[in-house]
Formats: structure tokens, C-alpha cells, sequence
């Protein structure tokens, strides 16, 4: 028993001293990749499969991989004595060269590669690339093996051709012998199932010539549906690329491709990306050489994408959003945004900020036109007080000014009361009595007018006046209060109408505010005084209008202070008269300023812009 017990020991002593041993071989394979193609590495497809397997190599971190690659051109050659020739070939040329792992890309390299690996590479871990999954269920004994599976069944180039041409009907298969094929040739087995309800013709391992004639005369509502060709058929060998460009210059209907290489000719289709197989390929064949152990990776799909040609696709009127999803279209001019990016990022910036901007600005202005209203009913509410305070002054002339023409009625009334109670009454001096009454009468009701005219409280509105007109109005509303305080008023107009666009009233109010101020300033002068308006054209365009007076003047210091609100000279006065008349000079658009004249006493000028 204790024999037993010490031989089962000695196994498992043994067990771990190998194991390091083993994982350490495991972990340090050769790190070099052998490329076998089926067909010619010159040829668009094999060549990108190529490229893409090597780019992702090339960017291998950890350690340096050294590429073989060999072409078997299986495609045009086959047969017992070529494949044991190719093995004599192979084994001769890298006897004595360590491989990490071999990929072998296409279904027929796959099969030679397990089938040669006990005599050529002993042990070898396999990588397949781009075999369906047809190959690979007859593969799939092989052990030590894994790699890349591509699914692309024919009913996906149908789809794809009803995608292209919506009412289908019939679909050409053209395309070489199915025995020749090595990726396509499961479609001949499919056709029955996947076209269904469709008419199909089928052009298959035929002359080029007769393949360039018949794609020529297809009926309407048909579709090509393209695998690969490899000659003519009269021993001219070329890569299906250019076979379908020779396709393409005859065909009168479009070319669904099943290759990424075919686009142009062909509109596309669900089709073999080389370069994402070739990367997926590479990725396994990477991890073999890192140490993971083929049985841990389990083989991937990829390698199929739809992807249409944006050039046929609009030859053949074909719409995007009829593209099976998620397609991608190739080969589309690019937008203008797409085309200079920054720069449009720039432009929309720049517009955004000015409309940024704009929108400030108008939000700003609307706040302004606002406060020029409420400034406005400001202003006129405070003119409203301002003329009512004028009013009061002048009430005393005003009383006079109605005064007379009421007492006037009156005697004439009482006088024509008389001539009534005599025997014989005078008529004709009765209607000489009426018709001074009548006089009086309108007198007294245009001094009611004008009064009525100066306190109304109306809105800050122009309109086309007559300066003049306003002028001499102003100038008869105070000649009663110059009068009663002996000051003689002259007024000096240009002769005609000055026509301007202005509120009558306001105006009216700045005459009165400055002749009052005038007749105010002269109060202390026992003789002489004097106050002359006038009117006169100024270039054309403008009228200016003058007040002055025969006063002692304003002091020299306070000239600059006399349009500044509240300031006055006046005892009991408010000092809102003059700043008032200056905002509606500015309301007018126009200017306002004093000045000393020369020869004695203080001078307002003030200008107005003349109606168009």
C-alpha cells in the first residue's frame, strides 16, 4: 500500500515539475507567422486580406513578428500532382525556419494546410481565414485549429438586389464555373431557396464574350448578381476585379457584388471586407503566439458588411433610405461641411455669435425704445406742469385779455337796450352794436381757444406745421402780459410759411418759457424793454429761431449751468422751464444754446430741421 502510495507521489512531483516546463514552451513559440493565400497575392482582394492581416501585426507591442507569406494560386491551378508539388516546395523552402502558426486563408488553403501539417509542421496551431460555415462544419474535426468564419449566403445578394431594385423580378447569376469557385460555390446549392418567386438566369462559366452580350440584353426589373470570374475562357487569366469592370462596360442593369473590391463596376451588396479578415485573422494568430492555447479560442465571424457605391447608386436611381440598415455608402462627394469641417465650424460660430450679438442688440433697443417712450411721457407730463405754472403766471393777462372784450359786449348790450326803449329806434346802429359784439365775442373765444389749445394734455406727436403760425400765436397769447409790463415784443419772421415737422403745442411752450424768462430778466430795468423773436433759414435745411432780449444778460459763470434741471435765478422760481424746453428742442431733433450779445442783454437760439 505505501509502495502505491509513494508511486502515485512520485507522478504528481513529476506532473509539477513538467508543467512549468510545458507552459514555458507554450509561452514561448517562435514569433513568426506563415501567410498562405488560395489565390494571388497580386490580385486587389488576397492583397488587402494581406494588408490588413500585416497592419495589425506590424502594431504588436510586445515582441517583433516576422511575416512569410506564399501564394498557392489555387484558383487556376489544382489537381494532385500541383498540390504534392507545392508541398515538396514548401517543406524544402522553410525547412529549418521556427514558425509560431500558419494561417491559411480560403477554404481550399485550409484543407492542404491540415492536410500537409503532420509531414510539413508537427503540432502546428492553424489559423483559417474566410471560410463559410459550410467548410468549416467539414473542418471542424480537425483539432488544434481556429480562425475566422465569413456567413455570406446568397439570399443576402438577393436582398440586397431588391434593396437596389425595388419591384425585382428577374436576377442574372454570373459568375465562373461552380466547381472553380472558392468562396461562392455554396450558391449554387442555395439558388432554389433563396429565389423564390424570381426568374433567374443563369450565366455561369461562359465566355467573357458571351458574358459581356448577355448581361447587355437583360430584361426590365432584373438584377446582376455577381461571384468572380477568372478568365475569359480562352486562357487569358485575370483577377475577378477586372473581370467585372469588363462585365460592367456591357451591362444595362446594375451589378450586386458580393467582394468590397468589385464596388465601382458593381453598385455593392453584402460584401467581403479583405482588410477586416485579414485584422480578425491576425488578432487570433497574435494570441497563439502569446501563449493562449488554440483550444481556448473559439473561431469568430466577421468580415461582412453592406456597403453600395454612391456613384451607381445614383446611375440606377437608388435611394438611400432603401438600403438594407446599417449600410455604409462609399465613394460620396463629400458636403460642404464635410469638405472643410473647421472652417464651416467657423462660419457657424461666427453666424451664431452675430445672431447672438443681433438678438442683444435688439433686445437692447427694444429696452431703449421703452425708455424713449416712458422718456417721452416723462417729458410730456412734466411740459403738462410746466405749461399749467406758465398758465398761472399769465393768469393776471389773461383775466385782462378776456376782460376786455366781455366788457366790451357788455356796454354795447346795455347801449342797444336803450335804443330799444326809444320811440323810433336806430337799426342800423343796433346792427353796428351787434356786430361788435359778434367781434368781441370771437375774441374773447379765441383767447379761450388758445388757452384751452396750451393746457391740453396731449401725447408728444408731430406733425407738418408752420413755424411762423406757431410763433405768432405764442407772441399773441403774451402781448397782453408784455404790455402790462410795458415790454415792447417784436417779431421778425422769414416771409412765406416754414414748414416743419414738429408738436405745435410743445413748441408753442419752449416760445413762451423763453419770451417769460425774457420779460422776468428785464423786470429791474425801468425803460427800454425789449424782447424781439425770430425766424430765419439756416443753409437750406434748417430754420433757426431766436428769442432776445434788452436784459442785463446772464452772469458769465452760470451760461453753461442755464439748460441743467433746477437751476434758476428766480426767487420763486422751479428751474424745469429751460430744461424742459431743451428735451423738446431734442425731441425736435434740433439744438438749443444761449448766449450774450454784444451790445447788452441775453439771446436763446434754438434750430429745427425743415419738412422734406
Amino acid at each position: 500500500m505505501s509502495g502505491i502510495i509513494s508511486f502515485k507521489g512520485l507522478i504528481v512531483v513529476l506532473f509539477a515539475l513538467l508543467a512549468p516546463t510545458c507552459l514555458s514552451a507554450q509561452q514561448q513559440r517562435p514569433h513568426s507567422i506563415l501567410v498562405l493565400d488560395q489565390s494571388d497575392l497580386r490580385g486587389p482582394f488576397y492583397y488587402q486580406v494581406f494588408a490588413g492581416l500585416r497592419d495589425v501585426v506590424s502594431k504588436h507591442s510586445d515582441r517583433r513578428v516576422t511575416l512569410y507569406s506564399e501564394s498557392l494560386d489555387l484558383s487556376r491551378f489544382n489537381g494532385p500532382a500541383y498540390e504534392e508539388a507545392l508541398k515538396r516546395y514548401l517543406k524544402e523552402k522553410y525547412q529549418g525556419k521556427p514558425l509560431g502558426t500558419v494561417v491559411g486563408i480560403g477554404a481550399a488553403t485550409t484543407e492542404l494546410v491540415l492536410k500537409w501539417r503532420d509531414e510539413l509542421w508537427p503540432g502546428m496551431p492553424i489559423v483559417f481565414a474566410m471560410i463559410d460555415e459550410a467548410d468549416f462544419a467539414r473542418l471542424k474535426q480537425k483539432s488544434n485549429a481556429t480562425g475566422v468564419i465569413v456567413k455570406i449566403p446568397l439570399a443576402d445578394s438577393i436582398q440586397a438586389a431588391r434593396a437596389v431594385v425595388p419591384d425585382l423580378d428577374t436576377v442574372a447569376l454570373v459568375g465562373d464555373d461552380w466547381n472553380n469557385l472558392v468562396i461562392y460555390r455554396n450558391w449554387n446549392s442555395e439558388i432554389a431557396a433563396s429565389t423564390a418567386g424570381l426568374k433567374v438566369i443563369e450565366i455561369i462559366g461562359q465566355k467573357m464574350s458571351e458574358i459581356r452580350k448577355q448581361v447587355a440584353e437583360l430584361p426590365d426589373r432584373s438584377a446582376i448578381i455577381y461571384s468572380a470570374v477568372y478568365s475569359d475562357g480562352e486562357d487569358t487569366f485575370y483577377p475577378p476585379a477586372t473581370a467585372v469592370k469588363l462585365i460592367a462596360e456591357k451591362a444595362n442593369r446594375p451589378i450586386v457584388v458580393a467582394a468590397e473590391t468589385f464596388l465601382g463596376p458593381g453598385i455593392g451588396g453584402y460584401v467581403l471586407v479583405p482588410s477586416m479578415i485579414g485584422a480578425e485573422a491576425a488578432k487570433l494568430a497574435l494570441r497563439i503566439l502569446d501563449g493562449t492555447s488554440v483550444s481556448d479560442i473559439q473561431p469568430v465571424y466577421g468580415g461582412v458588411k453592406p456597403i453600395f457605391d454612391w456613384p451607381q447608386m445614383q446611375r440606377w436611381n437608388v435611394g438611400e433610405a432603401s438600403l438594407p440598415e446599417g449600410s455604409e455608402i462609399r465613394f460620396r462627394d463629400p458636403t460642404f461641411i464635410e469638405k472643410y469641417r473647421w472652417q464651416s465650424m467657423a462660419i457657424a460660430s461666427a453666424i451664431l455669435a452675430q445672431a447672438g450679438l443681433i438678438m442683444f442688440l435688439l433686445h437692447e433697443r427694444h429696452l431703449r425704445r421703452n425708455a424713449e417712450l416712458e422718456s417721452h411721457q416723462r417729458m410730456t407730463e412734466l411740459a403738462h406742469v410746466n405749461r399749467q405754472a406758465t398758465t398761472g403766471e399769465l393768469s393776471s393777462s389773461i383775466a385782462h385779455e378776456l376782460n376786455q372784450p366781455l366788457g366790451s359786449i357788455l356796454t354795447n348790450a346795455e347801449t342797444a337796450e336803450l335804443i330799444l326803449k326809444s320811440d323810433k329806434p336806430d337799426l342800423g346802429e343796433i346792427r353796428e352794436i351787434l356786430a361788435d359784439i359778434k367781434r368781441d365775442d370771437q375774441r374773447a373765444g379765441e383767447v379761450i381757444r388758445r388757452l384751452r389749445g396750451f393746457l391740453k394734455r396731449t401725447p408728444f406727436e408731430t406733425r407738418d406745421i408752420d413755424l411762423n403760425e406757431v410763433m405768432g400765436e405764442a407772441f399773441k397769447f403774451l402781448s397782453v402780459q408784455a404790455s402790462a409790463r410795458n415790454v415792447a415784443l417784436y417779431l421778425q419772421t422769414v416771409p412765406g410759411t416754414l414748414r416743419i415737422k414738429g408738436d405745435p403745442i410743445q413748441l408753442q411752450q419752449v416760445i413762451l418759457n423763453l419770451v417769460v424768462n425774457a420779460m422776468d430778466a428785464m423786470a429791474t430795468i425801468p425803460y427800454g424793454r425789449t424782447v424781439i423773436g425770430r425766424t430765419e433759414l439756416n443753409d437750406g435745411s434748417s430754420v433757426v429761431i431766436s428769442i432776445s432780449d434788452s436784459g442785463p444778460g446772464i452772469p458769465a459763470d452760470k451760461l453753461a449751468q442755464v439748460f441743467d434741471p433746477f437751476f434758476t435765478t428766480k426767487d420763486q422760481g422751479m428751474g424745469i422751464g429751460l430744461s424742459i424746453a431743451r428735451t423738446i428742442i431734442l425731441a425736435h431733433k434740433g439744438q438749443i444754446w444761449a448766449e450774450n450779445q454784444s451790445g447788452g442783454g441775453a439771446a436763446f437760439h434754438f434750430t429745427l430741421p425743415l419738412a422734406a
